[in-house]
């Protein structure tokens, strides 16, 4: 379980929206998730909050298409 908390701590972003969003999606998704999808996730991670912030807002079209599972499902999360 030290991958859920270095996933946890790498979900603390910038802005309170995104954690609570990523936060939502690793407590509830992640870990009945499929490894393809888990690898999107802690790629997603990576993504800069500004571009992040752009795919789930659907302003600007995800261009990793391995990443459009993720985005879709983390989109479903109501705040």
């Amino acid at each position: 379980m030290n991958e859920i908390k270095q996933l946890r701590w790498r979900c603390r972003r910038g802005s309170l929206e995104l954690d609570l969003i990523l936060l939502s999606y690793l407590d509830h998704r992640y870990l009945t998730a499929d490894q393809a999808e888990q690898r999107a996730f802690q790629q997603l991670l990576g993504l800069e909050d500004v571009v992040l912030m752009r795919y789930l807002m659907a302003d600007e079209q995800v261009v990793d298409q391995s990443l459009l599972a993720v985005i879709n499902h983390l989109q479903g999360f109501n705040l």
